[in-house]
């Protein structure tokens, strides 16, 4: 097997595993981004996709992270499974998803969140919380009828790793470390110290 599909196959099976033991939000991730001023940003978002393309979640463009992203399109992503004792770290270029993608993704959302996207100006200051309850109940109002659109400044990020890290929690913190990295034009493979 070749060491992408290797550590790609490695990833499902952990996620399989979280998914049966974590007791919410196996998906979590930690997002780090830097912006155009170099400062890191990081925060928690949820995996929606992932196969040999990458690591897909969906956000408002317009978003800290979005921003970031257009300006800094390089991004790490840390998992941390508690019940397993284990972490998995990625870092890698970022694109963003396909025009179908985002909509089919938007389109299995809760109505309400579809609203959400719509109502909310993400990151921006907000002078107290009835003005957003009165953003979301305009646009509730403008939907009444028919399917929510995907609002355009609301899509899809992916994630095309280029390094990715295994952590198992070893006995007197002599930890397991698992390294995947794309050196040169291959995928390489090697152990870390604790």
């Amino acid at each position: 097997m070749d060491l992408y599909k290797e550590v790609i196959s490695t990833f499902a099976e952990q996620f399989e595993d979280a998914k049966k033991s974590e007791p919410s939000d196996h998906n979590a991730m930690t997002l780090a981004t830097a912006g155009a001023d170099a400062k890191p940003h990081s925060r928690v978002v949820l995996l929606k996709d992932f196969d040999d393309r990458g690591f897909v979640f969906y956000t408002n463009l317009t978003s800290h992270k979005g921003q970031h992203l257009r300006s800094n399109p390089y991004a790490a992503l840390s998992f941390h499974w508690k019940s397993l004792s284990r972490q998995v770290h990625i870092e890698g270029p970022v694109s963003g998803v396909s025009t179908p993608e985002a909509d089919a993704y938007f389109a299995s959302r809760p109505r309400i969140s579809q609203i959400g996207a719509w109502a909310s100006l993400q990151s921006q200051k907000l002078n107290e919380r009835k003005t957003l309850e009165e953003r979301v109940a305009e646009f509730e109002a403008k939907y009444k009828d028919v399917a929510v659109a995907r609002p355009p400044h609301w899509s899809g990020f992916r994630v095309l790793p280029k390094r990715i890290e295994f952590w198992k929690a070893g006995e007197y913190r002599l930890h397991h470390r698992t390294v995947y990295e794309y050196v040169g034009a291959a995928w390489t493979k090697y152990l870390l110290y604790p």
